[in-house]
Formats: structure tokens, C-alpha cells, sequence
């Protein structure tokens, strides 16, 4: 029995990678500066784990994997390095995990943690029993990973700090390219290069599926198509020009009574056309028609049902803190969403008013990391427009330093006739507090412990009901 040490193991990304292990009967110790809800879990499932670090966490260890966050200098890495253990890096383990395996990997600027789940439940439905790791917890499983017996294996391909070029993917997905993390790539170029790269490692017997309506998706698959790279394009059919190659096709998008769409696709792949009708989707929004016409896709070039596929995609319930509705009380209907990014936050904001379209919409928006927010600064400033109240808090910090910049000039440049810059999560608990009227729906839009405010609100509530 092999013994693996985490080093950040509180994180979606690691604790991911342990249950896996775990369920695969592998002895997972590890060790991160506070508890989480993964940790507990891990507990449960049999992992040993310390609060803090501390070289003797390492223990005697096969392996030591770290999180990208977690520094050289740590002692926990030291002492592994000290006594020979071999210490990767998520992607470089996670390369040697999918040997065996049929890999599937999901990327993206957005949408990557969704599609990831919509693979791997609809994978499950069809009786694959694939492997899986989800950047989040699956709302139908109430997990972020599992050790299948199947030949798949679906991965959440994370860009940061360049982890999917360490898969070993047979089937990619690239849901969109759009400049993100200027902390790890500085321009939009060096963003780019990565996802050409990425894409490199699909083999000549795989695929590269991505959306033909996000341009740097479709720059990078007309490129790879001419040098003779096999791709398949996904697109909601906005007018009837002729498709080149493999595609999927949405049409006759609309709103359904689910708070999701309907739609059908038609399909071209592996040489033959195929239609599938009356998809319904519970998830909000258009970009998860997307997200789903991209699992769709990945099923037909495995050869497997496609009408069984849609309908496990109408059962698919979403992921933990993906427009996750919390609860509704007193009539205000409270939801939490990891949007950080400005495309995120429009995107997240036109799915609540398509589902709620006679409803005051509250944004609560924590801005993620100053490199971000001051990168895309005039993004972020026009993408609230679909929110009738905006309250905006400080930056949250997450890996950097203090700044003396504050999220406050970016809500000056707002053109926005309700937007306001609070700066605690405690002040804006007390200002939803005393506006929150019944018929409201607030959005928490947060990558960081924004999240805290979306519970107390709820807490709020019940009291104010009782």
C-alpha cells in the first residue's frame, strides 16, 4: 500500500485528488494551515490530517503532492526533500494518474468546473463508472471526485500556474480563452500560448472540442484544423452557414418552466449527422446549453448514446457555489456563484434574470486578487448592468499582498444608477439587512469567503420570520 502526503489539502484541487486515492486504497495523510469542509470529509473517509504545517506531518511518506500555493521554503516540503521523497506538483501527478486511463479534460477560462461535472454524472448514467475530479462538489453525488473502474477519466483542467499541461488528455475541451490570472500570464498573449499548448496534447487518435462562438477558442481551432489536428466545433445556431468538419449544433433555444432551456442539437460527427430533441436543462443560463452541447459532443465521439446523454443532462443539478440557490425565506430567494471574472458576472447575472425576470436582483461582488481586478478594471466596471443593487466589497487579497489600491475606484467608474462601494462583509450584511425586501433575489458573487454573507443573510431570515 502506497502512502501520499498533501501539502494544501484543504483546497478543491487536492482534496479531490486524495479521495480518489483514498477510494483507490492508496494511505493519504496531509496537512493545511485551517480546517475545511474537505478536510472533515477526508477525515471521514479515512485520511490523517494536521492543522498547521510541521516537518514530522510528512511522516513516512511514498510520495508528497503539494498545492500550487504552497511555497519551497515550506518544511513539510523541505523535509521531504531531505528524506528523498519524491514531491510533484498537482499536474505532474495527476499526468502519472491518467496513464491507463481514457482521458477527458475540461478547460477554459469559464465554465470548466460545470462541464467537468456534467461529464463525469452523465458519464455515470450511462454506466461507464468513470474517474473523475471536479473542481467543486457535484450537487447530485455531494462529491468532488471518485475512483471508477471504468476507462474514463474526467478531469477539471486547471490553467493556473500552467497544471493541465502536465494531462494526458485523449479528449479535450476548451469552453472559451479568455485573459485571466495576469499573475501567472502578464499578457494575453502568454495566456494563449498556454491553451495552444494544452491543445498539443491532444494524440492523433483524440479530439479537440471547442466553442465555435468564443473567438479565441475558435482562432486556436481553425489554426490546429489546418495543420491537420482533429477538432469539433459547438455553437448555438444563431443563422444557417454552412459547418465545416465535425460539429454539434444547438437550435430552438428557449426558456423552459425548469429555470434552465430547451433545445435540440444536430450533430455531425465521427462522418455521420445525428439529432437529438427536447433537451431540458434545470441549470440556468445559456452557457450551459454550451457547456452541455460540449459533454454531448465528447459522448458521440466515444460512441455512446446521445438521447441517454440528454436525458441525464436534464437530472443534472450543478455544482457547489455555481449559482447554487442556499435557500429562500421571507420570499428573497438567496444564491452564492464563484464568479470572479467579468464574463463570469454577466453571464451569472442574464441567467438570473431569464429565471427570475420580474425580480429585484441583488449583486454582492467580492472582487478576487488586485492583479485581476486592475487588469480588467473597465470590464469589471461595465458588467453589472443586468443587477438592479450592487454592492461591492474590498478586494480579496487570496495569495497576494496588501495594496494600497481599493476596489472602491472601480465602482466610481461603474455607470451603474445603483452601485455601491461597502467595504466589510459585515457592512454589507447590515445594509442587506435593512433593504432586502420580499421578491428579491441576491447573488453572492465571490471565489473568496464572500460566501459568509449569503449564510448570514439566511440566518437573518429565519430569525426575522420566527
Amino acid at each position: 500500500m502506497t502512502s501520499v502526503h498533501f501539502i494544501g489539502i484543504g483546497g478543491s484541487g487536492l482534496s479531490a485528488i486524495a479521495r480518489l486515492l483514498l477510494e483507490s486504497g492508496y494511505t493519504v495523510t496531509g496537512s493545511d494551515r485551517s480546517a475545511s469542509p474537505f478536510t472533515e470529509e477526508l477525515k471521514r473517509l479515512g485520511a490523517s490530517i494536521q492543522i498547521g504545517h510541521a516537518a514530522e506531518n510528512v511522516g513516512r511518506a511514498d510520495w508528497v503532492v503539494r498545492s500550487s500555493a504552497i511555497p519551497d521554503e515550506n518544511p513539510e516540503v523541505q523535509a521531504a526533500l531531505a528524506g528523498n521523497i519524491p514531491v510533484y506538483k498537482r499536474a505532474d501527478f495527476l499526468g502519472k494518474l491518467m496513464e491507463s486511463k481514457v482521458g477527458i479534460a475540461i478547460a477554459g477560462t469559464h465554465g470548466k468546473t460545470t462541464t467537468t461535472a456534467m461529464m463525469a454524472w452523465t458519464l455515470l448514467q450511462l454506466g461507464q463508472d468513470p474517474s473523475f475530479i471536479v473542481g467543486g462538489v457535484m450537487s447530485n453525488t455531494n462529491t468532488n471526485a471518485h475512483a471508477g473502474k471504468g476507462e474514463a477519466f474526467v478531469i477539471e483542467a486547471d490553467e493556473y500556474d500552467r497544471m493541465f499541461l502536465g494531462l494526458k488528455p485523449k479528449y479535450a475541451v476548451i469552453t472559451n480563452i479568455e485573459h485571466d490570472h495576469p499573475d501567472c500570464y502578464p499578457t494575453p498573449a502568454d495566456f494563449r500560448a498556454a491553451f495552444a499548448q494544452f491543445a498539443s496534447l491532444v494524440p492523433a487518435d483524440g479530439a479537440l472540442i471547442g466553442c465555435g462562438e468564443d473567438m479565441g477558442a475558435h482562432e486556436l481551432m481553425a489554426e490546429l484544423r489546418q495543420q491537420g489536428q482533429r477538432v469539433v466545433r459547438y455553437r448555438i445556431a444563431q443563422n444557417q452557414r454552412t459547418e465545416i468538419g465535425e460539429w454539434v449544433l444547438a437550435q430552438n433555444v428557449m426558456v423552459n418552466q425548469r429555470g434552465g432551456f430547451t433545445f435540440n442539437i444536430i450533430t455531425r460527427l465521427n462522418n455521420a449527422p445525428n439529432a437529438v430533441s427536447g433537451i431540458s436543462l434545470q441549470v440556468p443560463g445559456l452557457h450551459n446549453v454550451r457547456n452541455a452541447m460540449a459533454v454531448l459532443a465528447v459522448v458521440g465521439l466515444m460512441g455512446l448514446d446521445m438521447r441517454q446523454a440528454a436525458q441525464a443532462l436534464g437530472e443534472f443539478k450543478g455544482t457547489g457555489r455555481r449559482f447554487e440557490v442556499q435557500g429562500e425565506l421571507n420570499g428573497v430567494i438567496v444564491i452564492d456563484d464563484y464568479a470572479h471574472h467579468p464574463t463570469e458576472i454577466r453571464a451569472t447575472l442574464d441567467a438570473a434574470r431569464a429565471r427570475y425576470p420580474s425580480r429585484r436582483i441583488w449583486a454582492v461582488w467580492q472582487p478576487h486578487t488586485y492583479s485581476r481586478t486592475q487588469t480588467l478594471f473597465n470590464e469589471f466596471a461595465g458588467s453589472f448592468q443586468e443587477a438592479d443593487c450592487v454592492l461591492v466589497s474590498e478586494v480579496y487579497a487570496a495569495r497576494e499582498e496588501k495594496q494600497e489600491f481599493s476596489a472602491e475606484q472601480v465602482v466610481q467608474s461603474m455607470k451603474h444608477a445603483n452601485a455601491r462601494f461597502v467595504p466589510s462583509l459585515e457592512e454589507i450584511v447590515h445594509t442587506l439587512r435593512q433593504e432586502l425586501r420580499p421578491n428579491d433575489v441576491l447573488l453572492v458573487l465571490s471565489a473568496g469567503d464572500a460566501d459568509q454573507v449569503s449564510k448570514d443573510i439566511l440566518t437573518h431570515l429565519h430569525e426575522r420570520m420566527a
